[in-house]
């Protein structure tokens, strides 16, 4: 298969626009001509195991997609059938460079982070990914992050973070295992279902989700993730970071995204970010949709303006324009830098200041799915 046209379809705008990335990803932060080759490879490669899957469960006589619901839910089992025997077998073998007590510390430092983790997620991490069209066509096209599907898609988003980083969630027997690899399948049926569309571009975006744009939205909840926050005024401690990055390449092999891809450390991801935004194509009509139904997710004139502003300050004037957003001063932003030069900063350092944050986060994430809930019942 040919490059797909979105690749440097545009170096002028992407170049300007990963400048950032590139100044934190260091010296060498430029791809070579074997990583340039292998970005263009990863627009044609799909989760071939999880494709693999799908396939089987639709060829096999007796079984059918709700068989694959079934199977997913209960997760991985002695008496699973095949084909989920195999698959779950592969999920369950865990690279020898796990380690569990750098997940565990890594769950918890997400734990941590409380709130701040939550505002970077969604107006960091996720609206600034809108930034680029690269990965959106699969998400419009399913409805998912749009209208009034986009508070729901996001708040099970969050009960999926907040599983994967519970303590135990990324055992086989957790939580946070079993829905990672439901949205691994997920996305491998609706792979299949956008590959049989004969209006699917195969010439200008390539597989529709393949490993390219996998990897990048790892870089999303990791690398990303980890800039944002210290943008907020989050203490992020060297120890803390990597395990960080340890937890979320595990979850990115979890999901499907190969090896070569994953952000074993910050300054792997941070060069990693650099080489997709650079090659990303600019903003379209889907990046404008997506984002303004983030912000308008809520009726809460409030809320809308606390969220354009703390976007404003964690993506940037020219961001905010791509987007079709208007530019807000900063207040907010800087209102939780203040805040975390008390908490995260002050508090965190204190003994007993980990297990204080613990709790806070705890207390704001209940707090925040009550209002997520409330808001469901008047809509």
């Amino acid at each position: 298969m040919t490059t797909p046209t979105r690749f440097a379809a545009d170096k002028r705008w992407s170049e300007k626009a990963a400048r950032p990335l590139r100044i934190f990803a260091g010296p060498g932060a430029r791809p070579t001509e074997d990583e340039l080759a292998a970005l263009r490879t990863g627009l044609t490669r799909r989760d071939e195991p999880a494709a693999a899957l799908v396939n089987a469960v639709r060829e096999t006589p007796g079984l059918a997609i709700r068989d694959l619901h079934r199977a997913l839910a209960a997760g991985p089992t002695a008496d699973a059938p095949e084909p989920f025997r195999s698959f779950f077998d592969l999920v369950t073998q865990r690279p020898a460079w796990v380690d569990d007590r750098l997940l565990a510390r890594g769950a918890e430092a997400c734990r941590a982070f409380g709130m701040d983790a939550g505002l970077v997620l969604a107006y960091g991490s996720l609206l600034g990914g809108y930034r680029t069209a690269a990965a959106l066509e699969p998400l419009v096209r399913t409805g998912r992050l749009t209208g009034g599907e986009t508070l729901r898609r996001i708040k099970e988003t969050s009960i999926w973070w907040r599983a994967v980083t519970a303590p135990g969630g990324l055992a086989p027997d957790g939580e946070g295992f079993r829905l990672s690899i439901h949205v691994r399948v997920m996305h491998a049926l609706v792979n299949a279902q956008l590959e049989a569309d004969p209006t699917w571009d195969w010439s200008g975006r390539g597989m529709p989700i393949n490993q390219y744009d996998q990897a990048s939205t790892l870089g999303v909840f990791s690398t990303s993730f980890l800039m944002h926050l210290r943008l907020l005024g989050v203490r992020v401690s060297g120890p803390d970071a990597a395990a960080v990055m340890h937890l979320w390449s595990y979850v990115g092999w979890l999901m499907g995204v190969e090896d070569a891809w994953l952000p074993r450390t910050e300054r792997a991801g941070r060069r990693l970010l650099y080489h997709f935004l650079s090659n990303d194509p600019p903003p379209d009509a889907n990046s404008v949709a997506l984002a303004r139904a983030l912000i308008e997710m809520t009726d809460d004139r409030w809320e809308r303006e606390r969220a354009l502003s703390v976007s404003t300050w964690l993506l940037g004037r020219h961001a905010m324009r791509d987007l079709g957003l208007p530019y807000r001063l900063p207040w907010y932003g800087l209102t939780r830098v203040a805040a975390n030069l008390l908490v995260s900063q002050g508090l965190g350092r204190l003994p007993g200041g980990r297990k204080l944050l613990l709790a806070r986060g705890e207390r704001q994430a209940r707090a925040q799915f009550a209002r997520w809930d409330e808001r469901a019942r008047f809509h």
